[in-house]
């Protein structure tokens, strides 16, 4: 009971240091946002990003919510959707964009340490995230509902009532970002000390099998999918020096793991604002599972090639 108390504990102090961290990051761009709205910058930027973002079931304007995610962080992201008034059906397919392609910057230099090449896996990861668009904006029913965190700001009102909407909407966005990361962090804590990771590699390697993955990659694999790209690559270093595994092994997890990691997170930071977490991890997985085996087919045909 002491270690589970302990949990709780450790994860407080880092969990407001981390959201301060974030919320430098996602107050300004939010605040730009909603100025740039008030004065009519959206406006005019939407009219030439419509006629590309349309075939994604969505307005020119998410391009900025998109962008934002790529080049920072998935809570930037989430900082621009919540200034713009979108359905929860553009929220959802602006969601998966964004989980699929965010943090580039950063998330692929992580992966070129363990001898992935960062440019590819950044291409790929912005053509799933159109591709994936595209194909939800097809399947995807009408939902009219307005996405749970969407501001209006009437073009009549005064910047000062704008800045004070906005400075309510941060303060209740601020809160739930802190909810969030304590409970993940907890989450963390409590997997690490009582060492369930590790206890649950054997009874994955089905799942490892079906993704087409090197059945000693488990706990990279969930490392990589609870923790994230930073924690996953972390670990594959300290397997590829001790030879537990080879740098085309972690090469090929991190094919999936481009795809398909932080689950709990990112499903968790878009599931508190309604967006579905079926959804979410579901075209993840689809597309984790398709660019692996994929990629394993194209191998194949290419060595079939060369002998003949």
């Amino acid at each position: 009971m002491k270690k589970l108390l302990t949990c709780f504990e450790d994860a407080f102090a880092p969990s407001v240091k981390t959201t301060l961290w974030l919320l430098k990051i996602m107050v300004p761009i939010s605040l730009a946002v909603i100025l740039m709205q008030h004065y009519g910058v959206i406006a005019w930027l939407s009219q030439y990003l419509n006629p590309v973002f349309q075939y994604l079931g969505l307005p020119g304007a998410s391009a900025i919510a998109f962008l934002t995610a790529a080049s920072v962080t998935t809570y930037a992201g989430l900082a621009v959707m919540m200034s713009m008034a979108l359905t929860m059906r553009e929220a959802t397919i602006l969601a998966v964009m964004m989980v699929l392609c965010h943090a580039l910057p950063l998330e692929c230099a992580v992966i070129n340490k363990v001898g992935s090449n960062p440019y590819k896996m950044g291409l790929l990861r912005i053509m799933a995230a159109f591709i994936a668009a595209f194909g939800l904006n097809f399947v995807l029913p009408s939902m009219p509902r307005p996405f749970i965190a969407r501001h209006t700001v009437a073009a009549d009102v005064s910047v000062w009532d704008v800045v004070w909407q906005w400075a309510c909407g941060s303060v209740r966005m601020s809160l739930m970002i802190l909810v969030l990361i304590y409970t993940l962090m907890v989450l963390q804590r409590i997997l690490e000390r009582y060492n369930i990771m590790r206890m649950l590699v054997v009874p994955l390697r089905p799942v490892m099998r079906f993704f087409g993955l090197p059945e000693n990659a488990a706990y990279l694999w969930l490392v990589g999918n609870v923790l994230g790209i930073s924690y996953g690559s972390a670990a594959m270093l300290d397997l590829e020096d001790s030879g537990q595994i080879t740098r085309e092994e972690a090469n090929e997890v991190n094919y999936h793991l481009i795809m398909n990691h932080s689950m709990l997170e990112d499903t968790m930071t878009f599931g508190v604002c309604g967006v579905s977490a079926v959804c979410i991890l579901s075209v993840r997985m689809l597309f984790a599972f398709c660019l692996v085996w994929g990629r394993k087919g194209l191998k194949r045909v290419m060595r079939e090639v060369g002998a003949g």
